[in-house]
């Protein structure tokens, strides 16, 4: 399962709530007894403490899909192939007819386009199919214990208390992705309690069994995250062989008409001026290219992982009718061995490349551009065994 850790959702929902006093680590029983007591303290009745965290324990399973996310190290090409297929394309676009006045709804007050709430519904839980069996409360009390990002965690489960004494969640019932994300479109219980809409009009927020709830949910978060009524986010360029390639990359950005003067040209339709777009190159110059929006960067408050990011914005492009993109033939990649070689390499020579993990991220990507022109080579981003083998 994918996770959508924003933590920008977390301080929106909590940023007036008292600073969290309990700690990561130490025995799990212990821990629990500081949640308890933490949560009497932010004013919930004893009794309906003790019930929520009545059957709490840590959850190993948890642990275990947190640390084996394996499926970021493949590049865009086969990512992107993997969770598209024609028949995730057939149903999406059935879903849209047959929801088509919730995202109308959507569109008209929101501005975000159906295309890109069936891309997530599709790849967060294949339109609702598999959402998940993690016991929520479970997960996330064993994720804020874990030591690696418990102030992620922990206002969730305050959130999840929340939404319990609102009779919206069942610490015993309710179930979801590892990471504590929830219903159709995996949503977590701060931004359930700040963007939950009762779409359907039955008097409640359901994520898990109502569609309309879940979309118009979905859509008024990304509204909260910043996007942009109306505008694009991505669309697919063809690129000139003559390119400056270290401007490419998130990192850098033009207007349409600065690009077109560079020679990039829409691969379909025309080039959207008067925003600031950059040109995304996501398995160097000799792969896809696209151009990228400013509503592209929220998708990554939804979601930290770059290939995420892009399959899923290319998907809801898709799911309006675009075509395949042009895959190119990119030079051959680093496996995940190599790439955690290469990011040793790169922050022995002073590169913060954050985490060694074998992804190829935001800070690798814009280490490996700056060696490349420091090496007088084509700055396009793509770590390559060539590349890997001159360090």
């Amino acid at each position: 399962m994918l996770s959508r850790l924003s933590a920008l959702a977390v301080i929106t929902a909590f940023g007036a709530s008292p600073a969290l006093a309990q700690s990561c680590g130490g025995s799990f029983s212990s821990f629990v007894d500081g949640l308890k007591n933490e949560a009497v303290q932010r004013g919930h009745e004893p009794e309906t403490v003790d019930r929520f965290f009545a059957n709490a324990r840590k959850d190993a399973a948890v642990l275990k899909a947190d640390r084996a996310q394996g499926v970021f190290q493949l590049p865009f090409v086969d990512f992107s192939r993997r969770l598209i297929s024609q028949n995730r394309i057939n149903k999406g676009r059935a879903m849209g007819q047959k929801y088509a006045s919730i995202f109308a709804k959507i569109e008209n007050k929101y501005g975000v386009s159906r295309g890109v709430l069936l891309a997530f519904w599709a790849f967060e839980t294949d339109y609702g199919t598999f959402q998940g069996d993690f016991n929520t409360a479970n997960a996330l009390m064993t994720l804020a214990h874990d030591c690696r990002r418990p102030e992620l965690f922990l206002p969730q489960i305050f959130a999840a208390l929340e939404l319990f004494g609102k009779g919206n969640f069942d610490p015993t019932r309710t179930t979801g992705a590892w990471a504590g994300e929830i219903g159709m479109v995996q949503m977590l219980p701060a931004d359930i309690l700040e963007n939950g809409i009762d779409g359907d009009g039955d008097g409640r927020v359901s994520l898990k069994t109502s569609a309309p709830d879940a979309l118009l949910s979905g859509g008024k978060m990304l509204s909260a995250l910043g996007w942009r009524k109306g505008e694009p986010w991505l669309q697919e360029v063809t690129m000139p062989k003559n390119f400056d390639w270290s401007k490419t990359g998130l990192n850098h950005s033009a207007s349409a008409h600065d690009w077109q003067n560079m020679g990039v040209q829409a691969r379909g339709g025309q080039l959207v001026d008067g925003l600031p777009s950059s040109i995304i190159l996501p398995q160097g110059r000799k792969g896809p290219a696209f151009l990228a929006y400013p509503n592209f960067r929220v998708y990554f408050e939804w979601n930290q992982s770059f290939t995420y990011v892009l399959t899923a914005a290319y998907f809801a492009n898709r799911l309006e009718g675009a075509r395949v993109y042009n895959a190119g033939t990119p030079d051959t990649g680093l496996s995940g061995v190599q790439m955690k070689s290469l990011q040793k390499k790169l922050a022995a020579r002073g590169y913060d490349v954050g985490k060694v993990d074998g992804i190829l991220g935001a800070k690798t990507r814009s280490a490996v551009q700056d060696l490349q022109t420091k090496m007088g080579l084509p700055a396009d981003a793509w770590p390559t065994p060539s590349l890997l083998g001159k360090l």
